[in-house]
């Protein structure tokens, strides 16, 4: 196609760059965190998504600060004898390891000392700090502890949004590294089995617990953009929550209401769970912020610990993603898919049922790959696909509305409407970027003039003679056009009609069709003339006569001029000589209304369906070959076959 002076790429070519460019967009805005939002909330729906079977954990057991302990308690903090009290019960059953998810960096007396016996005597008891951030001092370690390595900070990170989907092992902070609650305690549950935290064999920077390799989150991991990643972060998948564990209340426990055996070998976490300690969480899970399905701090440390155990002993790894490159090549893959589309599709409605089936596919394609532990982004191949596929889509459109403005440009006003039609239907192999392809093919041409036009045009003013030739024009035209062929151009009072083009013939039976709908239109031509002679006679306006010529062969067509005017035109000895038939000795039968003449080339495919007779061979003007010259009489109605010849034969050259 030409705009302007500008040679647009063929489709596939564009539809590569279109590609291409989409894919550089939408990576930009993916990796400059304005998907982020989008794919996060897509990660929340595939986890919603997944069949609710909660895996109960029999090796973690909760014991909760509830309000009703609260009231009961009469302080908050607890005192630090309810806490070394609380401790001692919980240790006469001989857990693994007991988490004390409660801030100590002051005594709460009375029994500070009792406390400080418990920490000593005992080293299976794990307890807090908070870390802090720009926003929050954080909290130092308890008073009661000397060791480091029985404290771990309890900070939770939370997403843009107020939800918590990461767990944490490993925090640089200032000059020293810290180990997260959940990592120390699943650790010290695991030491009993011979497990400890190792390097990867092939990683040596990558932590590998027990039977998994833990690869650490970075800040563009999954759907992410430019989040957090400091320390060694993990994907939290929740398969345990709540119920999945066992649960006691504070009361129950100082109460003497604790089952026998109940904590042995298992991981104990003492954590606050009331309400007005606001120590809650939105999970992937909380449908908004206002559906109060929160989860407290306790719970989900204790999720994170049963992760990292389930990791270490069945090799359960967390949820795992695509690299940069990958990733942006997934992005390509559907910009491209996208534009193919976009090419194939016809309609809107072709373009809308591709994409959704394509958006189909992609959806539930991640989804069957998340359930399987693989989080591929969805968001930003999606809008790729439907970007890229829109663009080409919109351009095809615009594409073809500037085609069928050229070919309708072109033949709209010479041709019938069903051929206008079969040339639209027929562009991909008619046109090329635009135009009407070049091609050779055998056609009908026909050449009509009207006898003594100048003398007309000397004796008629410019007004009449142009309303009185435009009459004349309509009229023949409207029988070009009825009979499948098209007015190529008026010269003067002369018109030239081509049959078979510009929709090109293949078999022989339609060549032969052609060259009769010519001389059917010639007739015809020849009875609207008669009529027209009699009402402008009537009118006194000029009568006329008309001689004809018609010829069948090979052309050459297609489309000669600049972009802002293109003519449609043939080119050939068939248009030579159906010209030179129509101006052949304009002496002979000078005063016949419609004189038709063809060559012998027409002949042959008329089948006998016209009424002829031959004039003779002649050489016409200009050609060396000599061509057989027949004058058409009329239809040779009831009498298929049979022709007409030899009456007043001309032997001479042209006249």
């Amino acid at each position: 196609m030409y705009l302007g002076s500008t040679r647009v790429p063929s489709p596939a070519v564009l539809g590569l760059i279109i590609g291409l460019a989409v894919c550089f967009v939408v990576m930009a805005l993916r990796y400059g965190g304005k998907l982020q939002t989008m794919e996060l909330a897509a990660y929340d729906t595939f986890l919603q998504s997944q069949p609710q079977v909660m895996l109960r954990d029999p090796n973690i057991v909760l014991v909760k600060l509830s309000e009703t302990d609260l009231r009961h308690q009469g302080q908050w903090p607890l005192s630090d004898g309810t806490v070394a009290r609380l401790l001692r019960i919980l240790l006469d059953q001989q857990p693994r390891v007991i988490g004390l998810d409660m801030y100590r960096d002051i005594p709460v007396p009375p029994g500070s000392e009792e406390l400080v016996e418990v920490f000593s005597r005992n080293a299976n008891i794990v307890t807090v700090k908070k870390l802090g951030d720009d926003k929050s001092p954080g909290v130092p370690q308890p008073y009661v502890v000397k060791d480091d390595d029985i404290v771990g900070f309890n900070d939770l990170l939370v997403d843009p949004g107020g939800i918590a989907r990461r767990g944490i092992l490993f925090m640089n902070y200032g000059q020293s590294d810290y180990r997260s609650l959940a990592l120390l305690l699943a650790l010290y549950y695991l030491h009993s089995e011979g497990i400890g935290a190792q390097s990867d064999p092939y990683h040596p920077e990558v932590l590998r617990l027990g039977k998994t390799t833990i690869v650490p989150f970075e800040s563009d991991s999954g759907g992410y953009s430019g989040a957090d990643a400091r320390g060694y972060q993990f994907l939290l998948d929740f398969s345990s929550l709540g119920s999945a564990f066992t649960s006691l209340s504070l009361s129950d426990v100082l109460e003497d209401k604790l089952p026998k055996d109940l904590c042995r070998d298992k991981v104990v976490i003492v954590c606050a769970s009331a309400e007005s300690l606001n120590d809650f969480f939105f999970i992937p899970f909380s449908r908004s912020p206002d559906s109060g399905q929160r989860v407290f701090g306790g719970e989900l440390h204790a999720s994170a610990v049963s992760q990292l155990i389930r990791c270490a002993q069945r090799g359960t790894a967390p949820m795992d993603y695509f690299g940069e490159i990958p990733e942006s090549a997934w992005i390509l893959l559907w910009s491209v898919l996208g534009c193919v589309m976009g090419l194939k599709a016809r309609s809107f409605w072709q373009f809308l049922v591709s994409n959704l089936c394509a958006l189909s596919i992609l959806v539930f394609g991640a989804l069957a790959l998340f359930r399987g532990g693989f989080w591929i982004p969805v968001v930003p191949p999606a809008l790729a696909c439907l970007f890229s596929g829109g663009l080409l889509t919109s351009f095809t459109a615009y594409r073809e509305k500037a085609q069928r403005a050229i070919l309708m440009r072109l033949f709209s006003s010479h041709v019938s409407r069903d051929v206008a039609e079969a040339l639209w239907e027929q562009k991909d192999q008619f046109t090329d970027n635009g135009r009407p392809r070049p091609r050779e093919l055998v056609a009908t041409v026909l050449f009509t003039d009207l006898r003594g036009f100048a003398s007309i045009a000397e004796k008629l003013e410019a007004g009449a003679l142009i309303d009185w030739l435009n009459e004349y024009m309509e009229a023949m035209t409207k029988h070009v056009m009825s009979h499948g062929g098209m007015v190529n151009k008026f010269i003067g009072d002369a018109v030239m009609a081509l049959f078979g083009v510009p929709v090109g013939r293949t078999a022989e039976s339609e060549i032969d069709s052609d060259a009769c709908s010519a001389l059917h239109c010639a007739l015809a031509m020849k009875k609207e003339l008669e009529e027209l002679n009699k009402k402008w006679s009537k009118n006194n306006r000029p009568t006329v006569n008309m001689r004809v010529g018609i010829f069948t062969g090979p052309l050459v067509v297609g489309c000669i001029g600049s972009v802002e005017r293109l003519e449609y035109t043939v080119i050939g000895d068939t248009a030579n000589i159906a010209s030179r038939l129509e101006n052949f000795d304009k002496t002979f039968d000078a005063d016949n209304t419609c004189r038709i003449l063809i060559g012998d080339a027409t002949l042959r495919r008329l089948n006998g369906r016209f009424f002829t007779r031959k004039l003779g061979e002649v050489a016409l003007k200009g050609k060396k070959r000599k061509v057989g010259v027949y004058q058409v009489l009329g239809l040779a109605e009831g009498r298929t076959g049979q022709t007409t010849r030899g009456h007043n034969q001309v032997e001479t050259g042209e006249g």
